[in-house]
């Protein structure tokens, strides 16, 4: 990556529309960062206002990715990560949390928002021990993405491909799945898959908020059954406790009984 003192490049800088709200700031903003606008504010604000829980949704997601990893790292050994769109750097990105527990590991993020470039080549830098690296490009084209990342990953080595908040973006079902075989079909034995998602049937005032979302122009996020999500996992060995709302996947032991949330999430591993 970029020496972490480097601005971002002014191309980068000049594709950022900051007269509209973008779901990636937006989810900063919940997420209590700042790397967001005006305009970003008003959008979160008035879909906090219809539902409240989005926040939980947000913070509770970040904590699930952070207890994945935490996981593969220490318990499965993996020592590659494919994260694709990773979003804005905010606390305890993959890297970050990864690269505490093993300094060699070796991290590729995958967006193609030009503002997630931007702070991604100044914030976004790995220890001496590992790499860390951004790929612009999109999910929708695996194919590149693999290639790019096969620049700083060893595809022969077990990696762990996480895909937190991103497959919603892709309304096509079929095509999800798609993209998501193809990404695991490069990975070898070993490798595993972390995926998390907004999901229906638990929390009815925020599919409602989601819709209305969805109907106001702005670039829609599907949210999709308990059933299509762990339909994601097929062929792969699930982690327990399978897939589960977010906040009950492996909670701290010692904390309060997480209740359910309208974000689903699992983890699993290629045999």
């Amino acid at each position: 990556m970029s020496d972490p003192a480097t601005p971002p490049g002014p191309s980068a800088q000049q594709n950022i529309d900051t007269s509209v709200p973008h779901s990636a700031r937006i989810w900063n903003y919940w997420l209590g960062g700042k790397d967001n606008y005006p305009v970003d504010e008003q959008a979160g604000d008035a879909y906090t206002a219809v539902f409240p829980g989005i926040v939980t949704i947000a913070r509770s997601s970040r904590a699930f990715l952070r207890r994945n990893i935490t996981y593969l790292v220490t318990e499965a050994k993996i020592r590659q990560f494919l994260d694709i769109g990773t979003g804005l750097p905010t606390a305890d990105n993959t890297h970050e949390v990864a690269q505490r527990l093993a300094p060699e590991t070796r991290i590729v993020y995958v967006d193609n928002d030009p503002m997630v470039l931007a702070h991604a080549r100044a914030l976004l830098y790995s220890t001496p021990e590992g790499a860390t690296a951004y790929v612009d490009s999109d999910v929708r084209d695996p194919e590149r993405v693999l290639a790019a990342a096969a620049d700083t990953l060893d595809f022969s080595r077990p990696t762990a491909l996480i895909l937190s908040n991103i497959l919603g973006h892709i309304p096509d079902y079929e095509q999800a799945r798609g993209i998501v075989t193809r990404l695991m079909a490069e990975l070898p034995s070993g490798s595993y898959l972390s995926i998390n998602d907004g999901s229906r049937g638990i929390d009815p005032v925020f599919e409602r908020a989601q819709d209305a979302y969805n109907e106001s122009g702005a670039a829609p996020y599907i949210l999709r059954s308990v059933d299509e999500i762990t339909a994601f996992f097929d062929g792969l060995e699930l982690v327990e406790p399978g897939v589960v709302p977010v906040t009950q996947w492996r909670p701290d032991p010692d904390g309060p009984a997480p209740e359910p949330i309208g974000e689903h999430g699992g983890l699993a591993r290629k045999p």
